[in-house]
C-alpha cells in the first residue's frame, strides 16, 4: 500500500499523500463509492484522474473514513459528516489529504514544470523573483506560491476569491520549509501557517 508520507502537522491535524502506482482495477478493490461517485468514476476519461480519485478514498480509509463520510458543498469544497475538516488534492501520479479536528485546512499538490514561469504574472507579483537566476531555483519557489496560494483558496472555499490581488504569500527560503500567508478579502485579513515539501519533482503545500 504506497502512503508516501504521513506527516504531523499538529496535535489535531496531519497529512497523507500516497504514490499512484496501482492499476484502477486493483485501486478498486476494497473501495464502496456512492452511487454518485461511481458515476462520477465511471464518467471520467482519463485514467490517471479515476485512479486518483480512488487513491483519495484509500487515503480516507486509512484514517477511519468511508467515500460515504465525504461531502461535497455547493461550491465543490470537501466536508467530512463528522464535522471535522478536510482538504483534497491529485496530481499525475501523487494524491493527498490533509485532516483537522480543529480548524480549515488547505492541501495541493503540484508537479514542478517550466511552465510555472509563463503563467507567473497571473499569480503572483513576478517582479518580486527577479533576483533568483537558477531556472530550476525560480520554478520550485514559483510552484511553492502556487501551492500555497492553492490551499488558501481551497480554506476560503468560494469562488470569488484571485489569486493576485486576495491572497499573499510571505516571502520564504528553501530551508524552512515554511512560510505564512493572508487572504485579503472584503476589508478583512486572515492569516494561516504554510508548509511545504518536495518530493520526486513535485510540491506539496498545505496550510492550516
Amino acid at each position: 500500500m504506497p502512503i508516501h508520507k504521513t506527516l504531523t502537522v499538529s496535535n489535531n491535524s496531519k497529512v497523507l499523500i500516497w504514490k499512484i502506482e496501482e492499476s484502477f482495477e486493483d485501486l478498486s478493490e476494497g473501495i464502496v463509492l456512492t452511487k454518485n461517485n461511481q458515476d462520477r468514476v465511471d464518467g471520467m476519461k482519463s485514467d490517471l484522474h479515476r485512479r486518483g480519485f480512488l487513491s483519495v478514498r484509500h487515503l480516507l480509509k486509512e484514517v477511519g473514513y468511508t467515500d460515504a463520510d465525504l461531502v461535497y458543498d455547493e461550491y465543490g469544497k470537501p466536508h467530512l459528516k463528522d464535522g471535522k475538516f478536510i482538504s483534497i488534492t491529485h496530481s499525475f501520479t501523487f494524491s493527498g489529504i490533509i485532516i483537522s479536528d480543529e480548524k480549515p485546512v488547505g492541501i495541493d499538490i503540484e508537479k514542478q514544470r517550466d511552465k510555472i514561469v509563463k503563467i507567473a504574472h497571473k499569480f503572483t507579483p513576478i517582479e518580486e523573483y527577479k533576483s533568483i537566476a537558477n531556472h530550476d531555483a525560480l520554478v520550485s519557489k514559483l510552484t511553492i506560491v502556487w501551492g500555497a496560494k492553492e490551499s488558501l483558496y481551497k480554506i476560503y472555499g468560494k469562488k470569488k476569491l484571485l489569486f493576485l490581488e486576495n491572497i499573499y504569500i510571505e516571502d520564504f527560503s528553501f530551508d524552512t520549509n515554511k512560510t505564512t500567508g493572508k487572504i485579503l478579502y472584503e476589508g478583512q485579513t486572515s492569516e494561516y501557517d504554510i508548509q511545504f515539501l518536495e518530493t520526486e519533482g513535485f510540491t506539496c503545500v498545505y496550510a492550516s
